[in-house]
């Protein structure tokens, strides 16, 4: 029985679907929390380019669940999957915004059950820039917030991919479209314009880390070896994929200290050469 309150008052829908968050007109948040998931979909390979390999579930019928809402003539608004690991210390946190398009993502449950992840809570806001579903997920091995890049990226990539079968129109407007989706982006992002590397102050023992990049495949595993290849602890942060682009934010620091200002030069420098190199370097040689 899914639950709803508006104005101070509970209201029942007898008859709703599995996990179905029932969104009166008035009511702005609502939150499930689930105690079961269900059973898992067939993995699929991708290849990240840091060479390691990492598995994305492929959903089962797109029919059945992640329905859509709106109609196929308005435009196609901006697919959004943040990561957020500051918000929550027990869970990470997983929110997913595509306009009003989505729908209950019962097939992206499942396949994040299928990596060995608990979604221990759900909640679905709406504001003008349209639907946002979150999840809080953990390790169904230890209840606890995911802590391994590779897993996070395996999570981001596994989203990525049920978003474009159940929603073809968001191929074009992701740069994991030109991966494995059905219609590559029309537009190609000049990575060397894209590219920022900020570094701030943090409090006393930390910085932030701030990056925004051309998004592709395995990035988020890609940067976090770069900053830990220099020495520099990750703590912890936040990794958006907004459209074509990716925006990381990072909590660093360099044996719990801030970042001395030579060392933040050294780590702009190694990351900026790194995300605007040439992709035909290797093979050139």
């Amino acid at each position: 029985m899914a639950v709803a309150m508006a104005s101070g008052s509970l209201r029942l829908n007898p008859n709703p679907r599995v996990g179905e968050c029932c969104l009166p007109s008035s009511l702005r948040c609502c939150s499930v929390r689930y105690s079961t998931l269900f059973g898992a979909p067939i993995p699929s390979k991708i290849r990240l380019h840091s060479d390691a390999t990492i598995t994305t579930p492929r959903a089962a019928s797109p029919a059945v669940v992640e329905d859509d809402s709106s109609s196929e003539t308005d435009a196609i608004p901006t697919p959004k999957v943040i990561i957020d690991q500051d918000s929550d210390p027990e869970s990470t946190i997983v929110e997913i915004t595509f306009g009003d398009r989505l729908g209950t993502l019962l097939d992206t449950m499942k396949a994040l059950k299928n990596l060995g992840l608990n979604v221990v809570k759900a909640n679905v806001c709406l504001d003008s820039s349209g639907k946002h579903n979150k999840f809080a997920i953990t390790t169904a091995s230890t209840g606890r917030k995911i802590e391994d890049p590779e897993l996070l990226e395996t999570i981001r990539l596994t989203i990525i991919n049920n978003l474009i079968e159940y929603h073809p129109e968001s191929s074009s407007q992701l740069a994991m479209g030109a991966a494995f989706g059905v219609e590559p982006p029309s537009q190609q992002v000049d990575v060397d314009i894209a590219t920022h590397i900020d570094v701030y102050d943090d409090g006393p023992d930390r910085s932030l880390l701030v990056v925004q990049t051309a998004d592709y495949p395995g990035l988020l595993v890609d940067l976090v070896k770069n900053i830990t290849d220099i020495n520099i602890a990750v703590q912890s942060g936040e990794f958006d994929t907004e459209g074509l682009l990716a925006k990381a934010k990072f909590h660093v620091s360099y044996r719990n200290e801030p970042i001395k200002k030579p060392l933040q030069q050294v780590l702009s420098n190694s990351l900026r050469y790194f995300l605007t190199r040439p992709t035909t370097e290797e093979a050139s040689f």
